[in-house]
């Protein structure tokens, strides 16, 4: 018997977070190294940074694009969502893998 897909998480966690930009109750800065740096770091990992010889694997946002998230729309096999119908504030405009344009541009 196959379980039921868990909750998508890729898709929302830069406008969730952004969240707690947009509230003032982290900067921007901060939020950009709780998800970035300190994960790489804490799993001894060179990305996470922008340094010669890091991987170039980056991600260009805007902050203020505003919509509102509907489940149907994400492109993850799982559509479940605790974000569905909710107004959102910000969204990758581009993806970067090792050096590489894979989303957008």
């Amino acid at each position: 018997e196959t379980a039921a897909a868990g909750a998508v998480g890729l898709e929302t966690l830069l406008p969730a977070s952004l969240q707690l930009f947009h509230n003032q109750s982290v900067s921007l800065a901060k939020l950009i190294k709780t998800m970035t740096l300190n994960p790489a770091t804490l799993l001894g990992l060179p990305s996470g940074r922008i340094t010669p010889g890091a991987p170039a694997d980056l991600i260009i946002f805007d902050t203020d694009v505003p919509f509102i998230l509907d489940r149907e729309r994400l492109r993850s096999k799982s559509k479940n969502t605790p974000f569905d119908g909710h107004k959102m504030q910000g969204r990758v405009m581009q993806t970067i893998v090792n050096g590489k344009t894979i989303f957008g541009g």
